[in-house]
Parts: structure tokens; sequence; C-alpha cells
């Protein structure tokens, strides 16, 4: 079993950057694929953005490209989420993501999620 728990989110200025983090427990998480996910009100969940379990192969939603980053630590299990030149549009509950595979797999379900974290883009 896989225990994820986000932190980083918070109120930013339109233009600023936050960064993410997502603090998972049990070592089988360094072998899993993980994610990023929003949800904003009255709207879908909707991908962000994935790593595999090496960190080699990454992938963005297009509404993010150029702007955010995902990367990973294993020797810490945590994932981060670096958002840059932050938009109104950004704002939602953030949320980590993991599947139970090496490689994220887009149309796999998502075995464990975290409690999500609230980011406020500020306009």
């Amino acid at each position: 079993q896989v225990q994820l728990v986000e932190s980083g989110g918070g109120l930013v200025q339109v233009g600023g950057s936050l960064r993410l983090s997502c603090a998972a427990s049990g070592r089988a998480f360094s072998l899993y694929a993980s994610g990023w996910f929003r949800q904003a009100p009255g709207k879908e969940r909707e991908f962000v953005a994935s790593i595999n379990w090496d960190g080699h192969y990454t992938d963005y939603a297009d509404s993010v490209k150029g702007r955010f980053t995902i990367s990973r630590d294993n020797a810490k299990n945590t994932v981060y989420l670096q958002m840059n030149s932050l938009k109104p549009e950004d704002t939602a509950v953030y949320y980590c993501a993991a599947q139970g595979r090496l490689i994220w797999v887009k149309s796999g379900s998502v075995e464990y999620w975290g409690q999500g974290t609230q980011v406020t883009v500020s306009s």
C-alpha cells in the first residue's frame, strides 16, 4: 500500500511560481509511475503531468507545457511539481497520484490518490 501527502499549495500572484511536493510512504513507491491532477470548482478532474518510475519519461497537458515541470527524487520518496508563470486558470485543488506500474498509462486507472492541496492564483 502507498499513502500520498501533498504540500506547498497556497496563494500566489499572477506570473508567480509555486512548488508542490508529494511525500509517499512505502518503499514500493520508487517503482511506481506518478502524476499530478487538478480540479477546479464545477469542473472535472483533469490530468496535469506524469512521470515514470525512474524519471526518464514525462508528459504534460497542453495547458501547462512550458510552464510546469514534474520531477522526482526516489531517495526521498517524493514527487514535485514546479509551477511557473501561473495564471488564474491554474487555480484548483491539485492531487498527487500513482499507478502501481513502472510506466504511466494514460488509459490506466489511478490506484493511489493524495488528499489534495489548494492552489489559488490571484489576478
